[in-house]
């Protein structure tokens, strides 16, 4: 190396341990640690900061309990603050470093990240010429200090970042209008039964498919659209692994109660890894937290009308699936709320519950409600040649609730599907409530459907108004809709 070269190289250096210097010259938190955080409570909660490199830090809250750690060589310090049960009004947390912080208004209670595309990031003010039924109503009657939301803005980075933007919103009419539909009125719902703070993480991009939200290597054997050297002007968030970097990792470690998802519409094309992929999305954010196996419910993508597509009934196929095969999951049916003009459903409030449902009943021990609709379990021929499937999750039977059965269908070996004629079944001791299906076009049926397609209304339930989702019996793909 040249002189000149050398002493550039000197300066470079020095300037970089500037920066750093200044970085890190006094206490910093990232901003979901401000005024108005919920805390998750009865948890051991984890706390990180930056600050002069090897320095002393001191986290007390206003309980009584306190947790200390030194920060290393980069300025960067974690530890984790044990915290008491919900109550006792607002606390604080203070900490000192090489300068003293103060964390006012800070509430114990559940929190819960919510992620996913448009249909998450709905406010309760809707999109321009898209409403959210009953929410001016809703707006009016939302002052409530116990429910708290935290937004992430938009973001993207190729590499996984800390940085965070947003800050704590209290629950008012001057601020709900912009919070999360959905969660708002899953936290709504959950903070009625069990009288505690609810806290939510939103962090949402419309559009976006289910790799932009996971990082590379969990992306592994997948096909995905390459990742670029640099972010793309157009459309960023359809890029893998850019959401998950700037949007999920920052909050990674952050104590949840649990997570929320609602996406899937950009999927629809590759609908067939969609199963795997979440199951590894679902693997990844477990992991990077480090709570174990913490619960993750989800919205089932709705009707809609999608021009020239058959895909989405194999989307919501897939969803159902996930429910399935990775634990401690459950989904909300939107069967009945789907709009065939538009992707963005008007009904919300019952997202919000079904959601709610799940975890009042898998997470906070709630029993007398129900929280899944029926699902298919299995199907049977009949002597004369009739169909019957038969359901889990509905122990008081089905119900049409007045709306003809229309929406099944029926094929033999041709796989060819034809309209069929369906029944719901009286009881009968020691079976599963069951569905009667047939059609005097197919003679010798050997698979039934209902709802799979695109667009198409629910008309089975259970007792509790529940809807079941859209399911096949066969696995032949792609076949073409039924004739009419």
């Amino acid at each position: 190396m040249t002189r000149p070269a050398l002493k550039k190289h000197v300066f470079l250096a020095s300037l970089l341990v500037l920066a750093t210097h200044l970085a890190f010259s006094q206490t910093q938190l990232p901003s979901i640690f401000s005024d108005n955080m919920v805390l998750q409570q009865q948890s051991q909660v984890t706390i990180w900061g930056t600050d002069k490199p090897n320095t002393r830090v001191v986290v007390k809250g206003s309980w009584g309990k306190e947790a200390k750690t030194t920060s290393d060589a980069a300025g960067q310090w974690r530890l984790k603050l044990p915290t008491p049960a919900a109550g006792g009004g607002p606390q604080t947390l203070s900490v000192t470093g090489s300068t003293p912080l103060t964390v006012k208004n800070v509430l114990l209670g559940e929190v819960w990240l919510c992620s996913g595309q448009s249909n998450m990031g709905m406010t309760l003010n809707g999109y321009y010429n898209q409403p959210v039924i009953g929410s001016n109503e809703t707006i009016l009657n939302s002052k409530n200090e116990q429910i708290r939301m935290y937004t992430q803005a938009r973001a993207t980075s190729l590499t996984p970042t800390t940085e965070m933007k947003g800050d704590w919103q209290l629950a008012s009419p001057a601020t709900t209008g912009k919070f999360s539909a959905v969660a708002y009125y899953f936290a709504r719902t959950v903070h009625a039964q069990l009288g505690v703070p609810i806290g939510i993480i939103h962090t949402s991009w419309g559009g976006s498919p289910i790799e932009a939200w996971m990082d590379k290597e969990s992306l592994s054997g997948f096909t995905i659209k390459p990742i670029p050297d640099t972010i793309p002007k157009a459309n960023p968030h359809r890029i893998p692994t850019l959401l998950y970097n700037a949007m999920i990792h920052p909050y990674a470690g952050y104590t949840i109660k649990g997570a929320l998802w609602y996406q899937g519409e950009a999927n629809r094309e590759n609908h067939y890894e969609y199963e795997a992929m979440f199951s590894r999305m679902v693997g990844l954010w477990r992991k990077q937290w480090q709570q174990g196996d913490f619960p993750v419910y989800y919205a089932q993508i709705a009707p809609f009308g999608y021009p020239g597509t058959t895909t989405a009934p194999y989307l919501r196929e897939a969803q159902l699936k996930c429910m399935q095969s990775v634990p401690r999951t459950g989904m909300a049916v939107t069967l009945d709320l789907g709009e065939e003009k538009s992707i963005h459903p008007a009904p919300k409030e019952q997202v919000g519950q079904r959601l709610a449902y799940w975890a009042l009943t898998k997470d906070y021990n709630m029993t007398g409600i129900a929280f899944s609709g029926p699902v298919y379990k299995s199907m049977e021929k009949t002597a004369n040649g009739r169909m019957i499937v038969r359901f889990e999750n509905a122990s008081l039977g089905l119900h049409n609730y007045g709306k003809p059965l229309a929406e099944f269908e029926i094929a033999g070996e041709d796989k060819v599907f034809y309209p069929a004629t369906a029944t719901i079944n009286p009881e009968v001791k020691g079976q599963l409530p069951g569905v009667t299906v047939w059609s005097d076009s197919v003679k010798a049926p050997v698979a039934v459907r209902y709802a799979f397609r695109s667009w198409t209304t629910a008309s089975l339930f259970d007792t509790h108004g529940l809807p079941a989702s859209s399911f096949r019996t066969d696995d032949w793909p792609h076949v073409p809709p039924a004739k009419q």
